[in-house]
């Protein structure tokens, strides 16, 4: 038989399901702590690319990348225990609710600054794209002993970080 051979894989290490109101608010307070330290990254980002700062802001990737993480674990947890929140500890869920509100108006913020970044550098990328390859085009004679009109491309061999 095909599946005989096979042997039973592991579940997965999950945490139990909360049975208390002490422990529901505790994970309730957890999730706002670490959704407090993911604003306080997203808002320090948002400022540093505002101001220009784009190398500072592109090395906070590794402090957004664990506070995002810490958050999205903490999220799964509240998912899988959402019936027992509602339950044992329905006013800390509505806080829980309106930070999380608040902290969506700030990352569509901050996708907005980096979005408005990325495409002003993209933008001044071209343009010197386009000098350099005017520059480097060859000033010949058309038949009419006209200067030929270039073709409006950008210069060979200019890379693009798009991290950001």
């Amino acid at each position: 038989m095909m599946f005989a051979d096979r042997t039973p894989r592991p579940l997965p290490d999950t945490e139990p399901l909360i049975g208390t109101a002490e422990a529901a608010e505790a994970l309730v307070d957890e999730v706002i702590g670490a959704l407090g330290e993911l604003e306080a990254v997203i808002r320090e980002e948002t400022r540093l690319v505002r101001s220009g700062l784009l190398f500072a802001a592109a090395e906070m990737e590794a402090e957004k990348t664990r506070t995002s993480g810490a958050y999205m674990r903490l999220r799964a947890r509240v998912k899988a225990n959402s019936v027992a929140l509602g339950r044992l500890c329905a006013p800390r869920v509505e806080d829980l609710r309106r930070h999380h509100q608040d902290f969506t108006t700030l990352l569509r913020e901050n996708l907005a600054v980096l979005a408005i970044a990325r495409e002003v550098s993209e933008d001044l990328v071209r343009t010197v794209s386009e000098a350099v390859g005017k520059r480097t085009a060859p000033r010949t004679y058309g038949r009419d002993a006209a200067s030929a009109v270039p073709a409006l491309s950008g210069a060979r061999g200019i890379a693009v970080d798009r991290r950001l």
